[in-house]
């Protein structure tokens, strides 16, 4: 299979390391030029993955159309923040090509999920999400890990399961592609209440009690957006809610963490300037659209005025007691 990746972060490098186990010839896109020079140089980014190299046979380009042309399959695997930008550039190079999105988020401003910036923008509705528990750093140790997988075309699913699925990789499908999308984006938000319990040195229970009130939220958040209920207790829901509220490897755990500890504004702001938070970014937009429908979802409210209005992270833990 033929393989556009776009996206050089950590999680694009370790999806590329899936794809060369699988045999298939890939072509992965940066913004940057001084990006790819590096890379076709060294084969390394040593901040992101460290010890990590890209297989030699993985071409590197800044051309959108290069990585479009002739392939059996695209991977979307670029911040959340960037994807309408993308899919704008990729546009005119789009003619029904099957798409999967690797990317977890909600764009701010719009409250669109990404499979609906690709409807939005491309001449395609062969659009897959894949979600679940599944970090960079333990996806390239060939380690087993399971996926979510979203798609109403049954065609596009079987190439994203040949081009992914191995013996360390399972995929569960679903139809369900709001609720995946809705999964991989809230449990980065609940992550920011998690490290913050761990900031504040709260035991275990009570991280415990955080991760099943969120489980509950969540189930309310699928039914508010006409979702499968059950799509919670999937590798996209409990499985990555699981993952990214109890690991320090989790950049929105520890950003969290920060706020727990409350090291003042300074720090914190420099931790946002420099790292990819995704959690904090959908947290804007979860909220808007929960307000826009008229629903409240205790948790996030809670999250959103700690996080955004500078309430003390302390509220937290009353508010798990107090809950309904």
């Amino acid at each position: 299979m033929k393989i556009g990746l776009f996206g050089t972060g950590a999680y694009g490098m370790a999806i590329s390391s899936i794809l060369i186990e699988n045999k298939c010839e890939v072509t992965m896109w940066t913004k940057f030029k001084e990006e790819q020079e590096n890379l076709q140089q060294t084969r390394k980014n040593e901040k992101l993955l460290p010890n990590f190299k890209l297989d030699e046979s993985i071409k590197i380009t800044t051309d959108i159309e290069e990585c479009t042309k002739d392939k059996d399959l695209l991977i979307i695997a670029i911040p959340a923040a960037f994807v309408d930008s993308l899919c704008q550039e990729m546009s005119p190079f789009i003619n029904k090509n099957h798409i999967v999105i690797a990317t977890k988020g909600i764009e701010q401003k719009t409250g669109f999920f990404m499979h609906e910036i690709l409807q939005k923008h491309l001449n395609t509705t062969n659009i897959a999400v894949i979600s679940g528990p599944s970090f960079a750093i333990d996806i390239i140790k060939k380690l087993p890990i399971g996926l979510s997988l979203a798609s109403k075309k049954e065609e596009t699913s079987l190439l994203v399961k040949k081009a992914l699925q191995n013996d360390y990789v399972k995929l569960r499908e679903t139809k369900d592609i709001t609720g995946l999308e809705i999964c991989g984006a809230i449990k980065n938000v609940v992550a920011l209440a998690a490290g913050m319990l761990e900031g504040l040195k709260a035991n275990e229970s009570t991280k415990a009690m955080l991760i099943t009130e969120a489980i509950y939220d969540m189930e309310e958040i699928l039914e508010t957006f006409d979702c499968d209920k059950r799509t919670v207790i999937s590798f996209a829901g409990i499985g990555d809610l699981l993952l990214t509220c109890t690991s320090n490897k989790s950049r929105n755990y520890t950003y969290g963490k920060l706020i727990g500890e409350n090291p003042g504004k300074t720090v914190l702001d420099k931790y946002l300037k420099e790292t990819t938070i995704e959690g904090f970014y959908t947290l804007e937009s979860i909220y808007q659209l929960l307000k826009d429908k008229n629903v409240k979802i205790p948790i996030i409210n809670m999250i959103y005025e700690i996080t955004v209005k500078g309430k003390k992270p302390e509220l937290l833990l009353d508010f798990l007691v107090s809950k309904s």
